[in-house]
């Protein structure tokens, strides 16, 4: 089944505690360690990548796949197969879904946007979209701002999809942006007094219309040309209605008792808030790019990384960095069949990018907890890599 042997890791922090421990035993007598024979930053941090992906392959996981990068050295492991039918074991450069990390592609090209003077963050939605305030009826106005930090308090598009029919049926199905807005719409948008971070996928397909009216074109084509072609990406695109790319790596969910392919639904089509997919090291570089200021100007990326200590910036998300007492920037996704996270320092030098096919399970719109467990494993695996 797997392309690559994995070698069973003892985890970083276990085995940090044991040479503590021995230390301990000796009375206090300390030989200082020889720097030739210690780990190096990329090993320690591959050591406790492989621990997880070793567990997740134990609990029938069809793929995981993992990319690290620690200050020019770059590490990689994958095991698995594209498909449970086919056997076909994946690649390093298989692409997967992604999810939620559709979100910081789509929040660059707004910002480059913004960068140019075609609009601005804190312009009302309804400037650019005409139509929003008929569909979605907000309580009040909403800037460009809030959706990109999921401020604005929209209802979720997701609950009333799901409730259109039976998974498979609604996996099948495409629809338009505006179906999408018209399906959150279903729900009340209650005004509150206070207005924090609140994840909506249907902030993102708001942005995803205000790119397509203002270039003209596609969100597919605009994110092919402001991101995947200029930085070279081999395997990022946006789903369409076609056929899945040959190398992709499936994913399954159970529903009434029966397995089902995941792989490249309908549904996904085109949308700025799930529909994309990449591979581990497209999300490397893409991050790495971003935070250097090599796709939208630095006074951009800071607007991303604003306000400190919020949860979620423009389009990304952080974490804490103990090795420089900074933050980590990425994005999650946790989507049906698949859960990807993807992290990196503040100055790019130091990544981490996991993705995997979940173990086939009954899909719950709540997740399956894997996720967390996942990010939670990426950032004490960074912190490890000082």
């Amino acid at each position: 089944m797997s392309s690559v042997t994995w070698i069973r890791a003892l985890p970083f922090r276990l085995a940090a505690a044991t040479a503590v421990a021995l230390v301990a035993g000796l009375g206090g007598c300390t030989v200082a360690p020889d720097p030739s024979e210690q780990p190096s930053s990329l090993a320690r941090l591959a050591e406790a990548l492989e621990d997880f992906g070793n567990g997740m392959l134990d609990d029938g996981a069809p793929a995981v796949l993992m990319q690290a990068k620690v200050r020019g050295e770059e590490w990689a492991r994958v095991s698995g197969v594209r498909s449970l039918g086919g056997g076909e074991a994946v690649e390093t450069g298989d692409p997967l879904h992604v999810a939620s990390v559709t979100e910081s592609f789509v929040a660059v090209s707004v910002l480059k946007l913004a960068a140019e003077g075609t609009l601005g963050l804190e312009d009302s939605v309804s400037r650019h979209l005409p139509d929003f305030e008929s569909i979605m009826h907000p309580p009040e106005p909403v800037t460009v701002r809030r959706l990109l930090q999921h401020q604005s308090g929209m209802p979720d598009y997701v609950v009333p999809l799901l409730q259109q029919g039976a998974l498979g049926e609604v996996l099948a199905t495409s629809r338009s942006h505006r179906e999408l807005l018209a399906l959150a719409a279903t729900r009340k948008w209650e005004r509150r007094l206070a207005q924090g971070f609140e994840y909506s996928a249907s902030n993102y397909v708001a942005l995803g219309m205000i790119v397509e009216r203002l270039r003209g074109r596609p969100l597919a084509d605009v994110l092919r040309s402001e991101i995947v072609e200029p930085l070279g990406l081999t395997a990022t695109r946006l789903t369409d209605t076609g056929p899945a790319p040959p190398s992709l790596v499936h994913g399954y969910v159970t529903t009434s008792g029966e397995r089902l392919d995941v792989g490249y639904p309908a549904f996904h089509a085109g949308d700025p808030a799930g529909g994309l997919v990449s591979t581990v090291g497209d999300l490397n570089t893409f991050y790495a790019a971003l935070l250097q200021g090599r796709l939208v100007p630095a006074a951009m990326v800071t607007e991303m990384q604003s306000p400190q200590y919020a949860r979620y910036g423009l389009g990304i998300q952080r974490w804490n960095d103990t090795c420089t007492n900074n933050y980590y920037y990425g994005h999650t996704g946790d989507g049906v069949g698949y859960g990807t996270v993807s992290m990196s320092s503040a100055d790019g030098s130091r990544q981490a990018s996991v993705s995997l096919a979940y173990p086939p399970a009954p899909f719950s719109s709540t997740g399956n907890g894997i996720l967390k467990e996942l990010t939670d494993m990426v950032e004490e695996a960074l912190n490890a890599s000082c």
